[in-house]
């Protein structure tokens, strides 16, 4: 026997339902048809030897309705590597929208993530990985939720190679704009200038000089020629095409000057433009170094919340104690908690009792007690007593595991105000390609000047360049979803922040969770009168006491105690009693 599950639509009432029932119940082969109204969803039993699953939904098209096989939907997120900015994303969302089974892909820049819902009958993993890799950029391994650490090195070593590019086109970049600047600038006069570089006196040594210097820099940033360019050929443009179409004129353009240089126009001197180019991808290297730095801090907040979990286990195993990484642990396993220990994964408590710290979820500072048959969650602290207890969602399925999945895709959303700046990204780079043009075109016919008009044409391209329109924005949701979860407070998506500045008033389900997290003595009452010495006499007593007790109150009178420099007394037969105190 088969079981299946079909979406219905056209049904108006429950009599629907009841209809469309009764009549595939009478198909012969259907052991069981059941349709709920409100899912809009038929659940059929049927043995394939004498009824096909297009039988069935014959039969609902018959009686007026119409059935279609409930699409299963699978969502991934796939690090990408090599997105330059904004216009980049928007191009691989097209790409990866287009292929079939694809049900929607969301690219967001800044986090280099791209979250696809798809259809697992229809596309395949292979299929997207193949698609993004044939666009130019690179598919890396695709994420689980909660793998922060090998996001975290792959994008420190995407960092180094930034700065170590950028230190590579600073060195050769500052000697080239001086040799191009200081014959030029009258108060750079004074200023030591070999004689044999003068532009004036020897202008192929001049050209030469900056050829030298140049090449390094076009060499660290050939990456800006080998995507720009590619993206162009492909009819999708983005900020890498910019500065390689604005840089590669002028060093072409250089390169030209140099030829008439050595076919006797010396006049030629004046049209060089390589320090122009390797200036410019000295400083977009800087702020691409300097960008990829706050994309990097982006899972501090995740990094954060995963660091609260326990990375073992004290596994019970035919009556011995093991200890096991947290992966390991399953459903079913007897655990056991000593004090002071973290609790690995959520559970049940099946013997002992002790107090549990879960102001981790919870925001109450005061511990609750636990006994057999309660529940307890990973990561939270066991404040004192030994318990053991049954896990019963471990991995991905945990309370803390939901939290940092929530706090991830709130992070990888995009809010309605994100999504329009990245519409207008896309359409940005193909507009400053044309606006350039025209610039340059109209002050050539207007100053009959080429170095001129070349001059106006780079000008509007590398103004161009930096992406901080598409960039802005995500990056603001990521530092403020991020901030939020230091602090507690998680928001469910990127429009749920956005919308959060129109709150003007919050309303809180109880009292006690807005609090510093720890109690703190704020005044003491001793019967013996008002004075400070009474006071402290009562507070070095009961300290003294307390200082054995790892309860919170406990805990704040010793701070108290320790703050007003108190000494403390010698207590013998100190034993602490779960849900009593101490004696």
């Amino acid at each position: 026997m088969s079981k299946d599950t079909l979406s219905i639509s056209g049904m108006t009432c429950a009599a629907c339902a009841k209809r469309i029932e009764k009549a595939i119940g009478k198909l012969s082969g259907v052991a069981a048809a059941s349709v709920n109204f409100a899912t809009e969803k038929l659940t059929v039993e049927y043995d394939e030897g004498l009824v096909s699953l297009s039988d069935v939904r014959g039969k609902v098209s018959d009686i007026g309705y119409s059935a279609a096989e409930e699409t299963q939907k699978h969502e991934v997120a796939i690090p990408i590597g090599g997105m330059t900015c904004a216009a980049c994303a928007m191009r691989i969302e097209k790409i990866l929208g287009r292929l079939d089974g694809v049900i929607s892909a969301s690219v967001n820049f800044a986090t280099e993530r791209a979250t696809v819902s798809y259809d697992p009958g229809k596309a395949k993993l292979s299929q997207m990985k193949e698609a993004i890799e044939r666009a130019g950029y690179r598919a890396l391994e695709a994420e689980k939720h909660g793998a922060v650490d090998e996001d975290r090195i792959r994008k420190n070593a995407e960092i180094r190679s930034l700065w170590r590019r950028f230190t590579v086109a600073a060195i050769f970049g500052l000697p080239l704009l001086y040799i191009a600047m200081a014959p030029m600038v009258p108060m750079l006069w004074w200023l030591p200038f070999p004689s044999i570089l003068r532009p004036m006196n020897y202008p192929l040594n001049y050209a030469l000089a900056e050829i030298v210097l140049v090449l390094p820099i076009v060499a660290v940033g050939r990456r800006f020629y080998t995507v720009g360019f590619k993206a162009l050929a492909q009819g999708s443009p983005n900020m890498d095409s910019l500065i390689a179409i604005g840089t590669a004129a002028a060093v072409l353009y250089s390169f030209y000057s140099t030829y008439q240089i050595t076919l006797g126009n010396f006049k030629a001197v004046d049209n060089m433009y390589f320090e122009s180019a390797g200036v410019i991808i000295a400083l977009i290297l800087l702020g691409k170094s300097l960008e990829a730095v706050s994309k990097g801090k982006t899972s501090e907040a995740i990094k954060k919340l995963m660091g609260l979990a326990p990375k073992t286990a004290t596994l019970i195993q035919d009556g011995k104690e093991v200890e096991i990484p947290i992966d390991e642990v399953e459903i079913g396993q007897v655990l056991l908690v000593r004090p002071g220990e973290k609790i690995p994964v959520d559970g049940v408590i099946t013997e002992g009792h002790s107090a549990v710290d879960e102001s981790m979820l919870t925001g109450e500072s005061m511990p609750l007690d636990k006994k057999a048959g309660d529940r307890v969650y990973a990561a939270t602290i066991n404040k004192n007593g030994v318990f053991r207890f049954e896990a019963s969602r471990v991995g991905s399925d945990t309370a803390l595991a939901q939290i940092i999945k929530l706090v991830e895709d709130a992070q990888g959303s995009k809010a309605p105000i994100a999504k329009m700046a990245d519409i207008v990204a896309g359409y940005f780079v193909p507009v400053v390609c044309v606006i350039a043009v025209l610039a340059a075109v109209a002050w050539y016919f207007m100053e009959r000047s080429f170095p001129f008009s070349l001059t106006i044409f780079i000008s509007v391209l590398i103004i161009a360049c930096p992406c901080a329109l598409g960039l802005a924005t995500p990056t603001a949701i990521m530092v403020g979803t991020g901030k939020g979860a230091e602090y507690g407070i998680l928001f469910k998506s990127g429009e749920a922040l956005e919308t959060a500045h129109r709150i003007d008033t919050i309303v809180f389900d109880k009292t006690g969770t807005i609090t510093e997290g720890k109690p703190e003595v704020t005044d003491v009452v001793s019967s013996q009168g008002d004075g400070e010495e009474a006071k402290n006499l009562l507070l070095q007593i009961t300290a003294s006491a307390e200082k054995g007790s790892e309860h919170p109150l406990g805990e704040a009178i010793v701070r108290r105690a320790d703050e007003l420099g108190l000494a403390f007394l010698e207590i013998d037969n100190f034993q602490a009693i779960t849900g009593l105190g101490i004696e």
